[in-house]
């Protein structure tokens, strides 16, 4: 039997060059490999864009478009929607009633969100406790292995320690997965920063020639 791979992209926009060399190349790998499960992340998505969501669901669309223009397999893979499974939100709850808060504020990617992102209004629970959620999706599926870059290492730590608890508490029943960290892992965007669509820093698949010119023009970064 394959092993089980899981791993979703947040539905804030279209895919960027980060997206690609960071992890959608090694997905088409993946996939030849493992039973894999790609999910498209609309709750996550409210993390940050909680206050207008309505481009939320078109950027769904769109990002299921780039994942078959990409050669992501439907025969091959299982492509779904993040809240079409209600049983993701009722396991964060769960997990988050034994979750200490300090445990999510010591997180190293929270507090450096909250800097990178300190144009928003993002300190609410939600956006503390999106590990809890990302657990969620990954424990869910009985994941073995998740896809990261280095900077989501600390929330698959979170995870293992939350299926661990789960188990401990009620009887062994969720695996407890395993990071694959990308070869690709963290890609610059044209500030120097990790590239990010919430950064504004991103080269889009979908830029015309002339805009990824411009914007590679504009990157920081040694001159060759």
């Amino acid at each position: 039997m394959k092993k089980i791979v899981v791993t979703g992209y947040r539905t804030t926009g279209k895919l960027h060059l980060g997206n690609l060399l960071g992890n959608m190349l090694n997905m088409l790998d993946l996939q030849e490999k493992y039973k894999c499960f790609f999910f498209f992340a609309n709750l996550h998505a409210l993390t940050t864009d909680y206050k207008d969501t309505s481009e939320i669901m078109n950027n769904v669309k769109i990002q299921i478009a780039e994942f078959l223009a990409l050669g992501i397999n439907p025969d091959k893979s299982v492509l779904y929607l993040q809240s079409d499974i209600p049983e993701i939100a009722e396991l964060t709850v769960y997990f988050s009633m034994f979750t200490p808060i300090s445990r999510m504020e010591r997180n190293p990617t929270y507090k450096e969100q909250l800097k990178e992102l300190s144009n928003k209004n993002i300190k609410m629970m939600g956006f503390l406790g999106y590990p809890i959620l990302m657990a969620s999706d990954i424990i869910i599926v009985h994941a073995d292995f998740v896809p990261v870059g280095e900077d989501q290492l600390p929330h698959i730590e979170i995870t293992r320690e939350l299926a661990r608890k789960f188990n401990k508490l009620y009887g062994k029943y969720f695996k407890v997965p395993k990071a694959l960290i990308a070869k690709a892992s963290r890609v610059p965007g044209i500030d120097g920063r990790k590239m990010s669509k919430s950064y504004g820093n991103a080269i889009y698949l979908s830029d015309e020639p002339d805009v990824i010119r411009k914007k590679v023009r504009m990157m920081i970064g040694p001159r060759v």
